[in-house]
Order: C-alpha cells, then sequence, then structure tokens
C-alpha cells in the first residue's frame, strides 16, 4: 500500500508541475490550489486515494474551463479585429465579361386575345342580343436609349411581349398588353439585315421595334340590320416578329487612338476619374473606357480610350472593326504615339491610313497630337524630329508623372469649345454625358 501511495504521489507531483508550466500565465483562480502541500497531505496519510484523485480531476476541470475561456476569448477577438484589406481592382478580363457591344436579338410581340361570343340573357327575355366583347392588343417592343447603361450585356437573345387578353360578355373588352421597354446604351445603331434601322444616340430616345397583335372582334361587333344575332367573334392576330442587330458605339467628345502599349489608359487616368487597367503588355485594354474630365465652369468633357489598333484593322485583323466602330461618334481625334518606339512618326502615318480605309474622311476630324512617355531619356530627341515631320502641334505629356498633362487638357477644352461654336460638321449629334 505505500509503494502504491508513492507512486501516486510522484505521478501527482509532475501532473502538477506540468500544469503549473502550462497555466502559469492564465491561472490566476487555480494558484490557491496548486499551492496545496500535497505532499504533506500524503504523508500524513490524511488524505485519502480517492480525495487525491479528486483534488486532480478538480485542478485538471479549472486549467480546461480557463484555457477554454483563453482560447475563445483570442477567437472573438480575432474576429473583432477590422479587415482592412484593400478592393481590388477589377482585372480587363472580368471588366471584358460584362462588357458586350454587339448582340443579335430577336423580338416577338404580343399576340391579340381572341373576341367572345356571347349573348344577352334576363329573366324572361331569352333573346338579349349579342354581348361578346374584343379581345385586347397585344403588347409591343420598344428599344430606350439611356445613359446609365453603359453595354449591351443585359439585352437577352429573345423577347417575348405580353399578350392581349380574350374579350368577355357583357361587352367586357380584354386588357391590352404591356409594352416591354428594352434598355440600350447611348450610341446604340440597330440594324435588320445589313441595313440601319435606327441610332439612338440622345437620352430617352425610343424605337418601336415590333408592333403588338390586334385583338380580334367580339360577336357584338358584327351585329347589323340583317344578321340581328351574329354567332362569329375572331381571333387576334399574332405580334410582329423581328430579328435585329445591336451595335454599339461609344458616345464621347474625344477618342485617344493609338497602338497598343502606347500609354492610352495611363493617359486616361492622368487627366480623367477613370480607371481602366494598366499593364505592360500590348492589348490590356480590350473594351472602351470613357473618363470626364470635369472643368471649374462644370462644363465635361467625354474622353474615350479606345482599344489599341494595329496595321490591318480595317481588314478586321485584331478585332479590328469591333475597336473602329467606337471611333464613329467622337468629334475630335487625340493621336497617342509612343515616344519609347524606333520611329513613332511614322505611329501616325499608319494610324490615318487605318481610319481612312474605314471610313473616308474619319482621319480628317478635329485633332491633336499627344506624344506620351517623356519620362524616357531618348525622349527629347525623339520629340524634335516627330515635330518637325507631323508638321502641327504636338503635346509632349508623360502619363507615368504627370507631367505636361494640364496643357493637354486645355487643349481638350479648345476643341470642345469649337464644337460648340458649329466649326465642326453637325451631322454628329450632340449628346450631354
Amino acid at each position: 500500500m505505500k509503494t502504491f501511495l508513492v507512486s501516486l504521489h510522484v505521478a501527482t507531483g509532475t501532473m502538477l508541475t506540468l500544469l503549473r508550466k502550462a497555466t502559469a500565465s492564465h491561472l490566476a483562480s487555480a494558484e490557491t490550489l496548486t499551492r496545496l502541500n500535497i505532499d504533506e497531505l500524503v504523508r500524513k496519510d490524511a488524505l485519502s486515494l480517492l480525495n487525491v484523485s479528486c483534488a486532480v480531476s478538480l485542478l485538471w476541470g479549472v486549467a480546461s474551463i480557463r484555457v477554454r475561456d483563453v482560447s475563445t476569448s483570442t477567437m472573438l477577438s480575432a474576429k473583432q479585429a477590422p479587415q482592412n484589406h484593400k478592393k481590388r481592382e477589377m482585372s480587363e478580363k472580368k471588366l471584358t465579361r460584362h462588357f458586350v457591344d454587339h448582340r443579335r436579338v430577336k423580338l416577338v410581340a404580343g399576340s391579340g386575345g381572341k373576341g367572345a361570343c356571347s349573348f344577352h340573357s334576363e329573366p324572361r327575355k331569352e333573346w338579349g342580343g349579342p354581348d361578346g366583347g374584343n379581345g385586347g392588343d397585344g403588347g409591343s417592343i420598344i428599344l430606350k436609349a439611356d445613359r446609365v447603361v453603359k453595354s449591351l450585356a443585359q439585352v437577352v437573345p429573345v423577347y417575348k411581349g405580353e399578350n392581349g387578353e380574350a374579350g368577355g360578355s357583357k361587352n367586357c373588352y380584354g386588357r391590352n398588353g404591356k409594352t416591354t421597354y428594352i434598355s440600350v446604351p447611348l450610341g446604340t445603331v440597330v440594324k435588320e439585315l445589313g441595313k440601319t434601322v435606327a441610332d439612338l444616340a440622345v437620352h430617352g430616345q425610343e424605337f418601336l421595334a415590333v408592333f403588338g397583335g390586334t385583338g380580334g372582334k367580339g360577336n357584338r361587333f358584327f351585329l347589323s340590320n340583317e344578321n340581328r344575332a351574329p354567332m362569329t367573334a375572331t381571333p387576334g392576330t399574332d405580334g410582329q416578329e423581328r430579328v435585329l442587330q445591336l451595335e454599339l458605339r461609344t458616345m464621347a467628345h474625344a477618342g485617344l487612338i493609338g497602338f497598343p502599349n502606347a500609354g492610352k489608359s495611363s493617359l486616361l487616368r492622368a487627366i480623367s476619374n477613370a480607371r481602366p487597367a494598366v499593364a505592360a503588355y500590348p492589348f490590356t485594354t480590350l473594351n472602351p473606357h470613357v473618363g470626364i474630365v470635369t472643368y471649374r465652369d462644370h462644363e465635361q468633357v467625354a474622353v474615350a480610350d479606345i482599344p489599341g489598333i494595329i496595321r490591318g484593322a480595317h481588314l478586321n485583323r485584331g478585332l479590328g472593326i469591333s475597336f473602329l466602330r467606337h471611333i464613329e461618334r467622337c468629334r475630335f481625334l487625340l493621336f497617342v504615339l509612343d515616344l519609347s518606339a524606333p520611329e513613332p512618326w511614322t505611329q501616325l502615318q499608319h494610324l490615318r491610313y487605318e481610319l481612312d480605309r474605314y471610313e473616308p474622311g474619319l482621319s480628317r476630324r478635329p485633332q491633336a497630337v499627344v506624344a506620351n512617355k517623356m519620362d524616357l531619356p531618348e525622349a527629347r530627341e525623339k520629340l524634335e524630329i516627330l515635330t518637325n515631320t507631323v508638321n502641327q502641334r504636338v503635346i509632349p505629356v508623360s502619363a507615368l508623372t504627370g507631367q505636361n498633362t494640364e496643357e493637354l487638357i486645355l487643349h481638350l477644352r479648345e476643341l470642345y469649345d469649337g464644337d460648340e461654336d458649329g466649326k465642326i460638321n453637325k451631322k454628329h449629334l450632340s449628346f450631354k454625358w
């Protein structure tokens, strides 16, 4: 028995030592228990085996509770700690998923409701005459320009108008089908079989795409002196059906035109509030971005970042046609030349050639030449050659450092005011961004 108690005494002492080391920083309430002189209790045989085991169990329970409380409080504090994660900007690929500038859509208007064939009935009056009402007209479908919408992504491939309801007895007419409105961005061109049928360039402008069917006639409509009890009622006609192509041409006052990786997106960031994706590889921009330049008199000029154009773009190389059509709406052009290229003055010739091949006279609109990347060491020498070659005003800037961007912003306003004075061909519709 004494040997067993000695073994238990050694085991208990070892356990107490480990518990003291593990919970010394957390167990304020357990310190009184750890100070118990269990050695004295065992030595005097005053504490039985059961009491020793109970004391150890009690001490272990207190330690578990305290450790659990500490871990729980640590978890709560971690949940309550503020997480200052920076909002990541969407990559260009994700932005492109939400930007659609071409859509083929099938529109089917609602059919008219059928007319009713019924006769009025009263007590002691067997034949009260026909009282069948006409059916309701089918709902039409209308395309409506909305400045809030920036893409054709929300346009679904098929739209079906609401049908008109059938007529009823007692000369009750059927309810007409509701008109369906499809919101499209400003600058949407509607084509059918390759021919333009509508150009939605003004906010709130509407185009009635398909007409709803006409409601059928009830037998009341066929009442005449020759036929006092007509039994005829006609069904409603089908709604108009049409397949249209929707093309978005970005609405902006100015367009940034240049080869891939010329710094157009960086320049748009420097002069406006737009935040297009910027990276050191060609074709970073895959869809147009529009930035707004606001002046002190609260006038606003919209500038579009057109995706990079390559040689042969008018032949649809590198999605050339998809990119070039966004330039048609721009009233004046900003050719962005890359001073890091071996011969930047040749870029202007190639860009003008591609524009004229796509639409004759497009490159002769009011324009300015912007020489970007002036922060490079070799830029000044190339700028002198460029200025002597193009024989027109060249605005040297650095989109990276913001050098001379104020001059570009002021020149934008000069072009904009010249447009308001009527110096630009007025066939391009005016608009408010």
